[in-house]
């Protein structure tokens, strides 16, 4: 989160910078009509900026990190199991969100050497650090989206052939980084649904064969999905798999 909120933090200077100008006070005169400084306006427009910025924090949050991978797979694993109120949505999203945290620990940290520290310190400007700050970010992206998605939205985007990296816009890079993530989480999801999906048809086949067609045969699979599940140390093996793919 410290890179999320590093951009607001380097924004705030500016705004709280023209709030105290002296002259900056609206008025309005007997026609009606509101009449202010030129900074009124550019502060409440930054204010006002700043305020959007934060409230779209945790959509940025699920869209630029691992967080749409890692809750994706978390949820396909709780349904191929079975029980799809187990765990609980706060507790999978928590396991999400600290996930989320752990996979992006170095860019945070990378953008806090390079960016917030710099900037904190008066050595670098607020237009500096903040292209410092999406740079890691950028980065971790551009790892993460195949190329054949890149091509696609470069292509709706009618956007030239990108000769280098830095050469792919942001607002191309986002969707195309998205695309992927949902591509990856879905492969890693169909894995982990055929074990699941052979124990059903095993005790499907199984009570068929013993005349017994009325019971339901996820009542009597469920026991045993749980029961693999817990031996192999499904957590385990997922959390793992899911840090790993990001390496």
């Amino acid at each position: 989160m410290i890179g999320l909120l590093a951009s607001a933090i380097l924004w705030l200077p500016s705004c709280t910078a023209d709030a105290q100008l002296g002259d900056a006070q609206l008025r309005i005169d007997s026609g009606g009509a509101a009449t202010g400084s030129a900074g009124t306006v550019n502060s409440g427009l930054e204010l006002f900026f700043l305020l959007t910025f934060l409230a779209l924090l945790p959509t940025l949050l699920m869209m630029v990190t691992s967080f749409t991978r890692v809750i994706i797979v978390l949820s396909f694993a709780r349904n191929a199991i079975g029980v799809p109120q187990l765990p609980p949505n706060q507790v999978l999203l928590g396991l999400a969100l600290f996930l989320t945290i752990f996979i992006m620990a170095p860019v945070w940290q990378e953008v806090n050497r390079t960016a917030l520290q710099p900037y904190l310190a008066g050595e670098i400007p607020q237009a500096e650090a903040m292209d410092r700050a999406v740079r890691p970010l950028r980065q971790f992206m551009l790892r993460q989206t195949r190329e054949r998605d890149l091509a696609l939205f470069m292509q709706l985007g009618q956007q030239p052939r990108p000769r280098t990296p830095d050469d792919v816009p942001t607002w191309v890079l986002v969707p195309s980084f998205i695309v992927s993530e949902l591509k990856t989480a879905f492969q890693m999801g169909f894995v982990i649904f055929i074990p699941f999906l052979i124990i059903d048809m095993i005790v499907s086949s199984a009570l068929m064969s013993m005349g017994m067609i009325m019971l339901p045969p996820v009542v009597v699979s469920l026991p045993f999905k749980v029961l693999l599940f817990v031996m192999v140390d499904g957590w385990d093996l997922i959390v793992r798999s899911l840090v790993m793919s990001f390496q």
